[in-house]
């Protein structure tokens, strides 16, 4: 992924109530069941980093993320890195409620390019694993909740 292409932007509208999707996105026992299981810790607070490990195959992924802005109910975005690795982009979560319905719009920005030789790096990669998170996985979470 470059910087130079489109974000990615991915939306779902969920059928439960605004604060239900919240939760899912900034609880870490809640993120761990839709998003990564070994998320160590998370805290919806500015300034707040964790660090986690996704073992592909042979490759090992230290994610590192740091928090950059918390508007509870609404937005939450947070910076991600891997350790060892070039690259960073920002996913932002945008929360809209829609009646007894809410909508959710991730965003992710290329701030720094990642490597082109490594398929999960790749703008389709990033595609199929947001939308992957979000309108499956994460759909998936709340409806059984």
């Amino acid at each position: 992924m470059k910087k130079e292409d489109e974000p990615i932007v991915v939306e779902q509208i969920f059928d439960t109530a605004l604060e239900n999707v919240w939760e899912a996105i900034t609880e870490q026992g809640k993120m761990t069941q839709w998003f990564f299981p070994n998320i160590a810790s998370f805290e919806p607070v500015v300034g707040f980093k964790t660090r986690f490990v996704i073992q592909v195959e042979d490759r090992t992924f230290p994610h590192l993320w740091k928090l950059t802005e918390v508007i509870p109910l609404k937005k939450i975005a947070y910076e991600w890195q891997f350790e060892g690795y070039p690259g960073r982009g920002i996913s932002t979560f945008e929360l809209m409620a829609e009646g007894h319905r809410t909508k959710l719009r991730l965003t992710f920005t290329v701030l720094e390019k990642f490597p082109d030789h490594i398929p999960e790096f790749k703008r389709e990669s990033g595609v199929a694993g947001w939308n992957y998170f979000i309108k499956e996985s994460l759909k998936e979470y709340l409806e059984e909740s």
